[in-house]
C-alpha cells in the first residue's frame, strides 16, 4: 500500500503512481519524481511544481450528491407535511361542521321569528273571519259534510271537524285553535303548542279546501315543520322561565319541579287514548297520523323522564343531540321551502306573455277583487315605466334570490325588495294574510344582528313602557292621598322618622 499524502486544503488523496480519478486530471507526472518530498512550493508528494494545488473535487461532488439528496428528502417530506395538512384542515372542518350541526339548534332568533311570524298571521286571520267562521269552514259552508268526508276517506288528510258534525263542536275546535296559536306565539311550552297548532290548522283548512290561497298553503306546511324546530330558545315564555330558574340556582333558591307540564301531557294523553279508541284517527299501529300523534306524545315523555329521572347525564346528552339534528334538518327544509316558492313562481312568470311584454301587474290593479283603494291603483298604474319596471323586477328578484345565498350583502338586498314587495301587495292588493305568510317564511333568511337589534329595540320599547304605567300607578296613589288637617298634620310632625337600613 501507498502512504498518504497530506492535501493543505482538508481533502485526502492517495498519492504515489495511482492514476486520479477525479473530473479534472493533472497533468502527467515526469519520470522520476515519485519518490522525490515536498518541495519549496510546498506541494505534497507525487504533485509537480507548478501544478494545482487542489486535488480531484471528489468530496465536491459527493457533497453535491448529498445535498440534492437532502433537498430531495425535504421536498417529499414537505409534500407529505402539506398533504397532511390538507387532510388534516379537511378533517378538523368536517369536525367542526358535525359539532356544530349536533351541539346546538341553529338560527335560534330566525326559528323564533318563524314561530311568532306564522302563529300570529293565523291568530289575526282566525280574528278577522270570526264573524264568518262558519261560512269557511262550518256547517253552513259550501263544501258541506258529505262532500268533506268523501274527500277525507280518499285522500287520509286529518281533521278533528269530522268527528263531530255540529256547531257546539266547531265552535270547540275553532276557539282551540284561536288559543293555540295565542300560546305558540307567546311561547308557552313550545314543544306541545307547536303541535296543537299544527292540529288547529289542519283541522279548520281540510275541512275546506277550495276556502284557502297561496298564503294558507305555506302555513299549512310551515305548521307541519314547526313541530321538529326548537323555537322556543329566545323571544318566549319558556326562554325567560328556564332564565329565572338558572338565576335562582346560582344565587342557591330552591327551585320546584315543574308540574304544569306533566299535567299537559297527562291530559293530552288522554285525549289522544280516547281519540284512537273511538277510531276518530286514521292510521294502523305504523304509519298514519295515529303513529305521529302518539309518537310526539311518547318522545316528550321521554324528555321529561330523562331529564327527571336520569342518573346521569348521558340520556339527556344524546336526546339533545337528536333534537338539534331534526331542528337543523327543519330550519334547512324550511330555506328551501321558501326559495323552491320563489323559483317556481319566477321561472312560472317568465313563460306567461303578460310578464314577457311587462304588463302583468297592471291587470290586477284593475280588478274590484283587489282593488281596495281604487285611487292608489290608478295612480300606480297610471305610470307605465313604473308598471314595466314592477313587472320585470318581480321576476328578476324571485328568479335570482335562490342564487344569491352564498352572497351575504346581495342576499340582503334582495330580501329587502321582497319584503318591501309583500307590504305593498298587502296594502294595495289587499292581500294582507298572505302577505305576512310570506314575510314570514323570509324571516328566516334574516340575519342575526339585524334581529338581535330589533330585540334590542323591542326590550327597550317594553321597559319604556312599564315604566311609564309604574310611574303612572305612583301618581295615581299619591292622588288619593287623603288632604292634610291640622291634626293630621300635628301627628305627622312629632311621629317618629322612618328608620333606614338596619336599627341600632
Amino acid at each position: 500500500m501507498s502512504d498518504l499524502g497530506h492535501d493543505p486544503t482538508g481533502n485526502h488523496e492517495p498519492t504515489g503512481n495511482h492514476e486520479p480519478t477525479g473530473d479534472h486530471d493533472p497533468k502527467p507526472t515526469p519520470p522520476g519524481n515519485h519518490d522525490r518530498g515536498p518541495t519549496s512550493t510546498g506541494a505534497p508528494t507525487g504533485v509537480p511544481t507548478g501544478a494545482p494545488t487542489t486535488t480531484p473535487d471528489r468530496h465536491l461532488t459527493s457533497s453535491l450528491g448529498r445535498d440534492r439528496t437532502r433537498t430531495l428528502g425535504r421536498e417529499r417530506l414537505a409534500g407529505r407535511i402539506s398533504r397532511f395538512d390538507r387532510r388534516h384542515r379537511v378533517d378538523r372542518t368536517l369536525a367542526h361542521a358535525i359539532t356544530r350541526v349536533t351541539g346546538e339548534a341553529l338560527g335560534p332568533y330566525q326559528s323564533a321569528v318563524i314561530r311568532i311570524g306564522f302563529a300570529g298571521t293565523w291568530l289575526l286571520f282566525l280574528l278577522r273571519e270570526f264573524p264568518h267562521r262558519e261560512e269557511l269552514y262550518g256547517p253552513d259552508g259550501p263544501w258541506s259534510w258529505d262532500l268533506a268526508q268523501q274527500l277525507i276517506a280518499s285522500n287520509h288528510a286529518f281533521t278533528a271537524l269530522m268527528w263531530a258534525d255540529g256547531q257546539v263542536w266547531f265552535g270547540t275546535v275553532y276557539a282551540f285553535a284561536v288559543l293555540a296559536s295565542l300560546l305558540l306565539m307567546l311561547g308557552w311550552r313550545t314543544r306541545t303548542m307547536s303541535v296543537l297548532f299544527m292540529i288547529g290548522v289542519l283541522s279548520l283548512q281540510n275541512r275546506s279546501i277550495f276556502m284557502g290561497d297561496g298564503g294558507d298553503n305555506v302555513i299549512h306546511l310551515m305548521a307541519i315543520y314547526l313541530v321538529l324546530t326548537r323555537c322556543g330558545q329566545v323571544w318566549s315564555l319558556d326562554e325567560r322561565r328556564e332564565r329565572r330558574a338558572r338565576d335562582a340556582r346560582a344565587r342557591g333558591a330552591w327551585v320546584g319541579p315543574d308540574r304544569a307540564g306533566p299535567v299537559l301531557w297527562t291530559v293530552l294523553g288522554l285525549v289522544l287514548a280516547a281519540a284512537t279508541l273511538a277510531g276518530k284517527i286514521d292510521g294502523g299501529f305504523l304509519g298514519g297520523w295515529r303513529t305521529i300523534y302518539w309518537g310526539l306524545w311518547a318522545v316528550q315523555g321521554l324528555w321529561w323522564l330523562a331529564g327527571r329521572y336520569g342518573r346521569s347525564v348521558q340520556p339527556r346528552i344524546l336526546l339533545d343531540v337528536v333534537a338539534n339534528l331534526v331542528h337543523n334538518a327543519a330550519l334547512f327544509v324550511i330555506m328551501a321551502e321558501a326559495c323552491l316558492i320563489y323559483a317556481t313562481a319566477g321561472w312560472y312568470k317568465i313563460q306567461g306573455t303578460r310578464w314577457q311584454d311587462g304588463t302583468a301587474v297592471y291587470y290586477p290593479l284593475h280588478l274590484d277583487y283587489f282593488s281596495p283603494w281604487p285611487a292608489v291603483s290608478d295612480l300606480l298604474s297610471a305610470s307605465g315605466a313604473l308598471m314595466l319596471l314592477v313587472t320585470y323586477g318581480t321576476v328578476i328578484v324571485q328568479v335570482a334570490f335562490p342564487f344569491t345565498l352564498f352572497n351575504r350583502r346581495v342576499k340582503n338586498i334582495l330580501l329587502a325588495a321582497m319584503i318591501t314587495e309583500h307590504a305593498v301587495i298587502a296594502v294595495v292588493l289587499g292581500l294582507p294574510f298572505f302577505s305576512l305568510a310570506m314575510i314570514a317564511a323570509d324571516s328566516v333568511f334574516l340575519p342575526t344582528s339585524f334581529l338581535r337589534r330589533v330585540g334590542g329595540w323591542a326590550a327597550r320599547a317594553r321597559g319604556g313602557l312599564f315604566s311609564r304605567l309604574g310611574r303612572a300607578r305612583t301618581v295615581r296613589g299619591l292622588r288619593k292621598e287623603p288632604p292634610r288637617t291640622p291634626e293630621t298634620a300635628g301627628t305627622a310632625e312629632t311621629a317618629e322618622p322612618p328608620h333606614v337600613g338596619f336599627t341600632a
